[in-house]
């Protein structure tokens, strides 16, 4: 009867053991719960950068203003009637500033 407690009280113990430390232990179930709440809140920010691309897309494939804006504020352009003035600031940056 001793050496049947004995033998079960270590297999307990082993068990035990690989409860707490070892392979898929609760430390790693923690630990997965974490990196799980990590990798949603980035699925959020990057699920509301695409519904801003879509939009853009859309506005894009649907009307000539937004893409005549685009051409205005990446490219520069203008329209043949039009003058283009370009404005510098005076305080320190760009070229002219002294190290």
């Amino acid at each position: 009867m001793r050496l049947l407690t004995a033998l079960l009280l270590i297999v307990l113990a082993l068990l035990q053991y690989r409860l707490w430390f070892g392979q898929h232990s609760i430390a790693d179930y923690f630990r997965q719960q974490e990196e799980l709440r990590s990798q949603q809140a980035s699925n959020l920010e990057l699920e509301k950068r695409n519904r801003v691309l879509r939009a853009d897309v859309k506005d894009l494939q649907q009307g000539l203003d937004a893409i005549e804006e685009r051409a205005r504020n990446e490219l520069g352009l203008i329209r043949q009637d039009e003058v283009f003035f370009r404005v510098f600031s005076q305080s320190g940056g760009g070229n002219n500033a002294k190290p």
